[in-house]
């Protein structure tokens, strides 16, 4: 990518049609302010880990100028924007983080012999000496908030920081340089995320704590939910709620799928109704300040007791699900993974006599007749994203065996539609899926979300529980 591809202008964010200042009026507001004082603020706990990660990335490309931006801001309607969420791969190597991240920012990791010295460009705080301060409904202060100056930035990040306008003069040198657009450059940062180290464990273990308290905020709004025009949005909303309570955001669009809603895969309209004696399936995660996300799936049922059917699929579910823990190991394939808990899936299918075929005959690849009722892969990694390590080469991550530090899901489901009439009427329309987030550790794997229920005995006692507060 060219210097001259690089686009950092910035487009004015006056609005046009509110009436301009007088210079009387600009003259005023910059006089009676009380002197601004320096925050003090401590770095952030990752500025090390970042650091770390900056010094690999250093070391793989000796004498090329990085360049990470953080990325701009989205219209939404108008001349509103989207809630904003930097770049991941920004985020990773800077270790900026929730409401402190500024749209615009770029990353620059600068040659200098055998190594690179880190430059933050960002759009510092608009003074009250500035017409910015209050003209600029995008970025000055009086309309967005305070941000911070180039020097808190420094302290907080310890990281060199410079106004982003002069990125402009630094890139006009000519001299190479990667980005995100270099497609073997973003595989690299992938791959280099693919194993977390240990303060991106405490996050992840931390967005599925808060998670876990989602779901309770989940099943306490069941009730209301029933007796609502649209109750899969009474759902979405509690654990909305949580996620902005506790963390950065949602890491994703929440799924809410009750009754054979839950049979689309990526439902997210979450305009249903509830119905008592149906299930309700919630696809949720909360995203931390440091953006990183849990991944977790529990399937309820509405009334809080699972029907004979209901209970009899989402066993052949666990089970699937016990089976795919089972594989997760150093040294074993990524793929055995899904491959488990797909085995135990088909068994059950031809148990139940809708798979015509053996188990062993279906899982062949070129058969796979199972994989009509589980479209779904069984896992993916997750992260900063929570499809975490995506642009990463197959052979390191689909074909790749596990190392301690992956951080994996499993979450094997059955999908019956409702008008398949391969099922009999009573297993029509349900929908299961059961997801937990998982570390690969030296000796097997720890399940982040072991205490969030998973069985069903377990789900019932954990409804009537939390409904009864």
């Amino acid at each position: 990518m060219s210097a001259e591809g690089t686009d950092i202008s910035q487009e004015k964010t006056e609005r046009v049609h509110d009436q301009g200042p007088s210079l009387a009026f600009s003259e005023f507001m910059k006089t009676g302010w009380a002197p601004t004082e320096f925050a003090d603020l401590e770095p952030l706990e990752v500025v090390t880990y970042a650091y770390s990660r900056r010094q690999a990335l250093s070391a793989a490309y000796v004498g090329k100028r990085l360049i990470l931006p953080a990325g701009a801001l989205k219209v939404r309607a108008g001349d509103t924007d989207y809630n904003y969420r930097p770049d991941s791969a920004f985020a990773y190597y800077s270790g900026v983080q929730g409401a402190d991240s500024t749209a615009d920012a770029v990353l620059v990791l600068e040659p200098s012999g055998d190594s690179h010295i880190t430059y933050l460009y960002m759009n510092p705080r608009s003074t009250r000496d500035t017409e910015a301060f209050y003209r600029d409904s995008r970025y000055g202060e009086l309309w967005v908030g305070r941000r911070f100056t180039l020097a808190e930035a420094k302290a907080r990040y310890q990281i060199e920081t410079r106004n982003l306008s002069e990125l402009k003069d630094l890139l006009a040198d000519g001299k190479k340089l990667l980005s995100l657009e270099d497609k073997d450059f973003a595989t690299f940062i992938s791959e280099q995320r693919l194993c977390k180290d240990e303060y991106e464990v405490r996050e992840l273990q931390r967005a599925v704590n808060a998670t876990a308290l989602g779901f309770n905020d989940v099943i306490r709004s069941i009730p209301a939910a029933v007796n609502t025009p649209r109750g899969e949005r009474v759902l979405d909303s509690a654990f909305y709620g949580r996620a902005r309570i506790l963390g950065n955001d949602l890491g994703y669009n929440t799924i809410v799928g009750a009754g054979s809603h839950a049979c689309v895969l990526h439902w997210t309209r979450n305009d249903g109704d509830l119905y008592p004696g149906e299930l309700v399936l919630i696809d949720a995660g909360v995203e931390m300040e440091s953006f990183y996300t849990a991944d977790i799936t529990r399937t309820f049922p509405i009334n809080g007791k699972f029907s004979p059917a209901q209970r009899a699929l989402y066993m052949l579910v666990y089970e699937a699900q016990l089976a795919g823990f089972a594989a997760v190991k150093p040294g074993a394939l990524f793929s055995d993974v899904n491959k488990a808990c797909q085995e135990v899936l088909a068994r059950g299918l031809a148990d139940m006599g809708v798979l015509t075929i053996s188990a062993e005959e279906s899982m062949k690849p070129e058969v796979g007749l199972h994989r009509r009722w589980t479209l779904h892969g069984s896992s993916h990694h997750l992260g900063i994203d929570v499809h975490d390590c995506a642009q990463a080469r197959k052979e390191m991550y689909s074909d790749a065996p596990l190392r301690e530090g992956m951080v994996l899901t499993v979450e094997p489901g059955l999908y019956i539609q409702p008008d398949d009439e391969l099922f009999a009427p009573e297993y029509r329309g349900i929908g299961i899926r059961i997801e937990d987030d998982v570390l690969v550790t030296a000796d097997g794997y720890l399940n982040f979300s072991e205490r969030i229920p998973r069985h069903p005995d377990d789900i019932e006692t954990w409804m009537k529980r939390v409904l009864a507060q």
